[in-house]
């Protein structure tokens, strides 16, 4: 097995003899000598392969095409050209794996919709291999930040039988059979199914990871969450992951430092892992990325209530698609302004009406607002939902029936109100947004390796 390219090119001295694998990037002929460029994945930039006319296969070699998987050998020397400290001077390469003729990632620069359409080869791009090399480092940073802080991680169920959010936007889980559905008082037998009850993919692992914050204090989950919304835009998709850590002994001031804590500690971790990456995002997808992403460490963020953001909208005099009202959720158009354009940073805004949040928020005492937050940023909107949640049994109970919803299908949640229950909060990061964010890629479908969108589960 030969060096990753990127451990060659940090090499601190030449090499008589080193061998490299990869994939041919670009091919280039220039009198009797060919330069490949060759790429691994672990790094931004390739490696230089030259090959000259005195090599025994040198006119084979000046038609390896591009997308051939290689393995090189030869002497690694300092590189004459710019921007390069290294290349090889081949004196061996074998091609491990060929390329047809209709190999779809040739020198031309192709769409995003187009790389959508073939899932299954565009890991080789350049662009998506940042991309997913800052996916890699923003998920170690998640795991990072938690363990430092004492949090324990856990798995919560993919399968459930509760609605976290109330919505009802939910993938059936079922083994009936779908031309042969049992049925009882005119209705699907449920029953009978595999769970003996109506089951579901989960849209939130909060409501289990509330188990274990009564039991632990400090706990996070990160996985997998599905939403059967039928939404075509950039901003949706309906497999998604979700970073939650929930907090007990904790209130809503508290759920905010800890979600600042968290946001700026995992941007700084990709500003120091992955600089070049966000140097070739910051070049290409996103101008002004690398200062957008600085800012954000070293902001203070700021908190204002919802009831004081809307009105700061409404005097603002701006003519916004979305009518702003109080009562109303607020819109991205909305939220970008506060950020942007009064208050030029991020900001927490808190204490949103009863009537637009969960269930499961804490009832404030004017009984119109919960204790609910949403991180707010610059060029996004909202990147981070939290709430104190309600830990009074009676409030509960009423929060619970408000939004027409059974509270003995509730039991074991209610159950942790009566066996030692105590305030606790948490708050939902949605990992492919945050990512959007931090690589400035303005489309859901490119910062997951298989988007599932309506219509869409081939790959």
């Amino acid at each position: 097995m030969g060096k990753r390219i990127l451990d060659i090119l940090n090499t601190e001295t030449s090499q008589p003899s080193i061998t490299a694998e990869g994939w041919i990037q670009t091919v280039r002929t220039s009198g009797a000598v060919t330069f490949f460029e060759i790429g691994d994945g672990s790094t931004i930039f390739n490696l230089q392969a030259v090959a000259d006319a005195t090599l025994p296969d040198y006119t084979q070699l000046q038609h390896v095409p591009t997308g051939a998987a290689v393995r090189c050998k030869g002497e690694l020397v300092a590189s004459p050209a710019k921007g390069q400290k290294w290349e090889l001077h081949l004196s061996h390469m074998e091609i491990l794996g060929g390329v047809d003729a209709d190999y779809p990632l040739q020198k031309k620069r192709h769409s995003f919709e187009f790389m959508r359409t073939i899932a299954h080869v565009r890991p080789r791009a350049r662009t998506f291999q940042a991309v997913f090399r800052v996916r890699h480092a923003l998920q170690m940073a998640v795991h990072r930040f938690f363990d430092e802080q004492g949090f324990i991680q856990v798995h919560t169920p993919i399968i459930t039988a509760s609605d976290c959010e109330g919505a009802g936007q939910m993938f059936r889980v079922t083994t009936l059979d779908m031309d042969k559905l049992p049925r009882k008082d005119g209705r699907i037998d449920f029953g009978k199914d595999f769970f003996g009850r109506e089951a579901s993919l989960t849209v939130s692992g909060q409501l289990e990871g509330e188990i274990f914050a009564l039991a632990f204090k400090n706990i996070y989950t990160f996985g997998p969450t599905f939403r059967a919304e039928n939404s075509h835009t950039a901003r949706h998709a309906a497999e998604f992951w979700m970073i939650e850590p929930e907090m007990a002994f904790c209130d809503l001031a508290g759920d905010r430092a800890v979600a600042e804590d968290f946001i700026k500690y995992i941007v700084t971790e990709v500003l120091n892992r992955c600089s070049d990456d966000i140097d070739f995002f910051n070049q290409w997808i996103e101008k002004g990325l690398r200062d957008k992403l600085e800012s954000l460490v070293q902001a203070e963020f700021a908190t204002v209530p919802y009831t004081e953001a809307v009105a700061m909208l409404e005097k603002s005099g701006e003519k916004f698609e979305y009518p702003v009202k109080w009562g109303l959720d607020l819109q991205s158009e909305h939220e970008r302004y506060l950020t942007e354009k009064l208050l030029k940073k991020p900001m927490f805004v808190i204490d949103y009406p009863r009537d637009i949040k969960a269930f499961y928020m804490r009832l404030n005492d004017d009984e119109k607002t919960v204790a609910a937050m949403d991180l707010l940023v610059p060029r996004v909107g909202e990147i981070i939902g939290g709430s104190q949640r309600e830990e009074r049994i009676d409030v509960l109970d009423k929060q619970l029936r408000h939004f027409d919803l059974n509270p003995e299908d509730y039991w074991w949640y209610r159950d942790l109100r009566r066996f030692g229950g105590v305030a606790h909060a948490g708050f939902g990061l949605g990992f492919e947004r945050m990512l959007m964010y931090v690589t400035g890629m303005q489309n859901i479908r490119d910062v997951i390796p298989f988007a599932r969108t309506p219509g869409n589960a081939e790959f």
